[in-house]
Formats: structure tokens, C-alpha cells, sequence
């Protein structure tokens, strides 16, 4: 089984306008509300892939029972822990060919009381799984250092889909996380280093520098290009077929969701790759976010490339 942690779910409320007028009336006639959060996008590929999952992290108020309602609704179990406040809308105004206007909640404040109520029930979730990923960001009142306490507390597999001060944060305990998917903008912040894919052999001595010492497995997703990933001290590249976008928006959610289900099925270095590609431009096909066609997967698979270098 893999547990899947979303820290700050958000009831996901899409408004399509042909043209976005500012200060003035925008009518929307076909308002889409969907569960989400990163880590709700990587619960239901998980689920389509077939995988045994259940879903954790903190919810609150009437969104919460909404998102809750949903995932019953769609045969998703999960066990969040609830708080107090409410959890948030995330908004996206998708308007003028193709452009994407975003208005994101920060989350409800969390007490020390609440983190506590959760970290106990993190604990029962997590004793006999295969793989646990966190993604996401935090909620008010939520350390930054906090995927570090919940990588502290478990001896599975983590797979880990963060940025910024949180991500540094996760990486400065003495235990890591099993496997980080960062973009290479977040690997640029991390270190303070401007990178490129040019400049292979510089990545390639970045990624084996102290910051990313014990992490098990490194991949960096390059969009259209495909991604650079390591394993202990192996590198590959990872190049993917073009292929016609609908919708990109997620579609980081689902390569981790691919990722994980690899770990859990124990797949070769190649087939957890191509796996997680594959997922990542499945979701990319579709009109819904964290959703992916598994008839799709074999003719996508064949056609990615990965190579040891």
C-alpha cells in the first residue's frame, strides 16, 4: 500500500472565459470543483494505475467534507486528520488561448495541537506500507522543517515533491528522503548555482555535491525535454516523445504518482523512468487535472528513450 500526503488540500474550482476582462464582469458558465492539492493529483493516478492508496494530511470545514465527499465518491479511501479551520479554494481562471491566472489560499492556521493530532495518526497510517509520498505545500502554523519530522518517523521509502525553503528544509536532517523531483529551477535555488542541460558534466557534479548526499534517487523533470535523473551513483537521461497538450497543469503530481507505484512494484532503474513519464504526459492528454487514460500507457512507453550516461 502507499500512503500520500497532502498537508494543505484545496477544493480546486476552474473558471473557463474566452477573454479575461479586468475590472469588469467575467460570466463563467461551466465552473469545474474538483479535490486537490499535489498530493489528492498523485492519490487518483495512483489509483488508476490500480494501486492500493490511501490519502492523509489535514482537512477542515465544509470544503474539507466536500473534498472528503469526492474522493468516497470516486472509490478513494483515505484518513485525514481534521482541523478547526477551513480548508482553501485554489482558483484558476483559464482564459485568451490558453493562459492561466491562478488565486491561491495560503490554508487555514494550524495549531500546535492540531500538528501533534496528526503526527499520532501519521504514525498508525505508516506501519505497514510500501512507500509514503509528500507533497505540497505547508499550511499556516506548519513548520518548515515538518516533511523532515514525518521522513524521521517512518523506515519506508519517501518520496518527496517539494521546492524552496520547505525542500532545503527536508534535506538538512540526517535522514533523507528516498527519492526528490524537483525541476531544475529548484535544483538552481537549492545549491545557488545557475545550471543547464548543456552543461552536462557541471549538473551531473551539483547532483553529486553534499546537499544531495544519501538521497537514493534525484529526478529532475525538464517539461518537453524529458529529465536527468540518479540513481545512487548512476546517471540517465530521459528523453519523451512530443505529443499534444491539453492539459500540463499536474502533471509533476502524476510522474511522482508513477514514480511511487515503480518502488512499490520494485521495477528496473528504466521502467520506474519511463513509468513516470508516462504518467506525467498522460495527465498532460486530458482535460482534468490528476487524471490519466491507463489504455494510453503502453504505446507512450515504448516510445520514451532512456540512456545511462
Amino acid at each position: 500500500m502507499i500512503i500520500t500526503v497532502t498537508m494543505n488540500p484545496s477544493l480546486d474550482m476552474a473558471y473557463p472565459v474566452p477573454h479575461l476582462i479586468i475590472d469588469d464582469v467575467n460570466r463563467v458558465t461551466n465552473v469545474s470543483k474538483t479535490a486537490g492539492g499535489k498530493g489528492l493529483n498523485v492519490t487518483r493516478v495512483l489509483k488508476q494505475l490500480g494501486a492500493s492508496v490511501v490519502a492523509t494530511g489535514l482537512i477542515g470545514g465544509n470544503i474539507g467534507r466536500f473534498i472528503t465527499e469526492q474522493l468516497g465518491a470516486t472509490d478513494i479511501a483515505h484518513d485525514f486528520y481534521e482541523i478547526s479551520g477551513e480548508s482553501r479554494h485554489s482558483i484558476a481562471i483559464l482564459h485568451d488561448e490558453g493562459k492561466q491566472t491562478e488565486l491561491l489560499e495560503t490554508g487555514p492556521e494550524i495549531s500546535e495541537l492540531e500538528l501533534a493530532g496528526f503526527l499520532e495518526k501519521f504514525v498508525g497510517l505508516t506501519k505497514d506500507v510500501a512507500a509514503l509520498t509528500i507533497s505540497g505545500s505547508l499550511p499556516p502554523g506548519v513548520p518548515q522543517d515538518f516533511y523532515q519530522k514525518l521522513i524521521n518517523l517512518v523506515k519506508v521509502p519517501v518520496l518527496l515533491d517539494s521546492s524552496g525553503k520547505t525542500l532545503a528544509a527536508s534535506l538538512a536532517g540526517q535522514r533523507k528522503p528516498f527519492l526528490i523531483k524537483p525541476n531544475l529551477s529548484e535544483i538552481q535555488e537549492l545549491v545557488g548555482v545557475e545550471l543547464s542541460l548543456d552543461n552536462l558534466e557541471q549538473l551531473k557534479a551539483v547532483l553529486q555535491g553534499e546537499t544531495f548526499t544519501d538521497i537514493e534517487w534525484l529526478v529532475i523533470s525538464m517539461g518537453s525535454q524529458g529529465a536527468l535523473a540518479k540513481h545512487n551513483e548512476h546517471f540517465y537521461r530521459v528523453e519523451i516523445p512530443k505529443i499534444a497538450v491539453v492539459n500540463p497543469v499536474g502533471s509533476g503530481d502524476a510522474t511522482l504518482a508513477g514514480l511511487a507505484y515503480s518502488v512499490e512494484k520494485g521495477l528496473s532503474d528504466e521502467e520506474l523512468l519511463k513509468t513516470g513519464m508516462v504518467c506525467g504526459m498522460l495527465n498532460a492528454q486530458e482535460h482534468q487535472t490528476g487524471w490519466i487514460n491507463p489504455a494510453n500507457f503502453s504505446e507512450l512507453f515504448e516510445k520514451i528513450i532512456v540512456t545511462k550516461i
